[in-house]
Parts: C-alpha cells; sequence; structure tokens
C-alpha cells in the first residue's frame, strides 16, 4: 500500500505545521489549530495535516470543528489510512464503528514493520508470544498438524510454535510484514489478506491470534469462520486486551478494541468451543503503564459419548516440497509490484 504523505510537499505550509506542534507541545492548542489551519489553507489536499488538525481540534473539545477536519480527511483519503473513521468514533459523532479501516491497519503495519520486533519486544516488553505458548503447552499434548497464525505479522507467534507444527500457514494485511515473517524461513506459506475473510483451510487443527483482535473490533463472525473451519477438537488459542465495563467491546482511544471476559466466554460457548484455560496477564506496556489482556485457549466441543462423528483427518506435510508459486520479491510500490489481497506471498 502506497504511504501516507506525512509532509505536505510545500516548504512553508510545512514550517507553519511545524511552528503548530511547537504552541501545541506548550499548550497553546487554539493557537496552535489556527496556525495548522492557515497551512491547509496553502495545502488544502493534505489529508495528514486535516488529520493533525483533527487531533488538535479535539483535544482542545471543539468537537464540532475536529469532527469536520477528520471529515475531510475521508473525502481526501476514501481508504481511511490514517484511521479517521476511528477518531469521529470516538468523538462520538458516528455510532457503529465495529472495526477499523482495513487500509488504516495495512498502512499502521507497513509503517511499523521494519522495527517492529525490536520496538515491541524490546521497547514495550510485549508477551503474547510466549504466553500463548505456555498456555498451548499446558491445555494440550503440544503438538499439530497444521497452523493457521492469523495475523502472523513478522512471525512472532510461529517462532514460539514452530517446532510443535508440522506446517505453519501465516495470514496477514500487511505485505510488509509478511516480508518479515517469510526471512524467517518458518512459515510454509504466507498469504496477503484481511483476516475478515482470510481462507481458513481444511486440515487446520490450530488457529492463533496473538494481539490481533484489538485490530479486528467485533468478532462474531470472525469466529464463527473459524468455528466452521477447525475440525472437532481443533484448537483456538487468542489473546485480546480486556475490558472491565458492561459492553461486550470498547474502541479505546488508543485506536484499539478492548474485550470483556464475559463477552469472549459467550462468544466461544455460542459457536461450540469449551475453554481450556482463560488466564489475565500483563500483555505489553502501554504509554508506561502494563496493559491487561486476556490469554485463551478454547477447543472444539468433542461429541458426547456415542455420538457420531466424522472426523476431518489432517495430513502432515512433508519438511522439503518443491515450491509450487514464485515468492513475490517485492513488497509495496517501494519495493516492487504491490501485493494483492488473497495473494500468496511464499508457498513451499
Amino acid at each position: 500500500m502506497q504511504a501516507v504523505q506525512l509532509s505536505s510537499g510545500d516548504l512553508v505550509a510545512d514550517r507553519r505545521a511545524s511552528y503548530a506542534e511547537m504552541l501545541f507541545g506548550g499548550g497553546d492548542r487554539n493557537a496552535a489549530a489556527d496556525l495548522m489551519r492557515e497551512a491547509l489553507s496553502l495545502v488544502p489536499g493534505w489529508a495528514a495535516g486535516w488529520f493533525r488538525l483533527g487531533e488538535m481540534l479535539s483535544d482542545d473539545g471543539r468537537t464540532a470543528e475536529a469532527a469536520d477536519a477528520f471529515r475531510e480527511v475521508l473525502r481526501l483519503d476514501p481508504a481511511d489510512r490514517l484511521g479517521a473513521t476511528l477518531k469521529l468514533g470516538l468523538l462520538g459523532v458516528v455510532g457503529g464503528v465495529d472495526a477499523p479501516p482495513p487500509g488504516f491497519v495495512e498502512a499502521l503495519f507497513d509503517q511499523y514493520a521494519p522495527e517492529f520486533d525490536a520496538a515491541l519486544v524490546g521497547k514495550l516488553g510485549y508477551r503474547v508470544p510466549e504466553l500463548l505458548a505456555a498456555a498451548l503447552d499446558a491445555a494440550t499434548d503440544g503438538s499439530f498438524a497444521h497452523l493457521v497464525d492469523l495475523g502472523c505479522g513478522t512471525g512472532l507467534m510461529g517462532e514460539r510454535l514452530a517446532r510443535r507444527v508440522s506446517f505453519l500457514e501465516g495470514v496477514d494485511i500487511s505485505a510488509r510484514m509478511l516480508k518479515r515473517a517469510e526471512a524467517k524461513g518458518i512459515y510454509g506459506r504466507l498469504v496477503k489478506a484481511d483476516l475478515n475473510f482470510a481462507e481458513i483451510p481444511a486440515g487446520t487443527d490450530l488457529v492463533t491470534a496473538a494481539d490481533v483482535f484489538m485490530y479486528v473490533g467485533a468478532l462474531d463472525a470472525l469466529v464463527a469462520r473459524i468455528a466452521a473451519a477447525l475440525p472437532r477438537g481443533g484448537v483456538f488459542a487468542f489473546s485480546v486486551e480486556r475490558h472491565e465495563g458492561p459492553e461486550s467491546f470498547v474502541l479505546r482511544p488508543s485506536c484499539r478494541y478492548a474485550h470483556s471476559e464475559s463477552h469472549v466466554r459467550g462468544l466461544l460457548a455460542q459457536n461450540g468451543f469449551d475453554i481450556l484455560s482463560l488466564d489475565r496477564a500483563t500483555i505489553r506496556m502501554d504509554r508506561g503503564e502494563p496493559l491487561e489482556g486476556l490469554i485463551v485457549v478454547a477447543r472444539l466441543s468433542l461429541p458426547l459419548e456415542g455420538q457420531c462423528l466424522h472426523w476431518t483427518h489432517a495430513v502432515p506435510v512433508e519438511e522439503e516440497v518443491e515450491s509450487s508459486v514464485e515468492h513475490v520479491v517485492g513488497f509495496g510500490e517501494a519495493l516492487g509490484a504491490p501485493v494483492e489481497a488473497g495473494e500468496i506471498v511464499a508457498d513451499r
């Protein structure tokens, strides 16, 4: 995906925007917003500038003006790579923002990919892959035929489980994250796709989603699809940011979603899963504070004794298999031809 133009491309406008940031940092939000408007009068097509103006106005309590700025972002960038829809939801001026724009998630992780591992693990103390791997070891026999790692990113979850599964498949919306995952050489197949539409192949007996659902929002349809794809006894391991309120899930100021424990339990039961373990844990640091999440391992219910069952057997994949498709060398505009959604990035 093409990157958002963070600079206006106009030296005078950029200088005024920089001064606006200085005023904002000094606490003069009103003057900062006025100066940002002056910058935008020179470059009215600068989507990132309108987005920053919306943030300044929002922080100054000028909700109606902020909403107008974010609507201008959407007019200029219908793909919403900056997440203006989420900001409008947080302002309370639009309802039903149950999922982030796919363009926002893709652009966000394309941007983060080069430093993702170092920033998340080294600086933020990210622990979800190790917590999920430990939970899987405690709740299951620890070996699987075919893993589908939803939102695989750079492969942090796959690295933890590589020795426990015969075949690893990763799915992610970000081409640049997939390029990093491919370089680790642990996935047998990598696919670029929106998780809400990604295929879960027959024979999959483990699905993971590590630190992913905060960028999905409403989980009902996705969990139902996972349940429909897994065989009886198949395992689903995932994390969520924990929400304490009465709502099923909420959009936080971080532009991530958090889910309540009761909602997670109900959703799994509704789709035929038995919970093997569900634990609260600190999953990473967020703005200097520990962030609590839920680490969940569930199994698709086995039939009652005496019930007839049609099993779908997973066939182990040989370790050395000839590549059946050409590896995509270029990822995104900067590295070559764009990778289309649903395209197989690597298959071996």
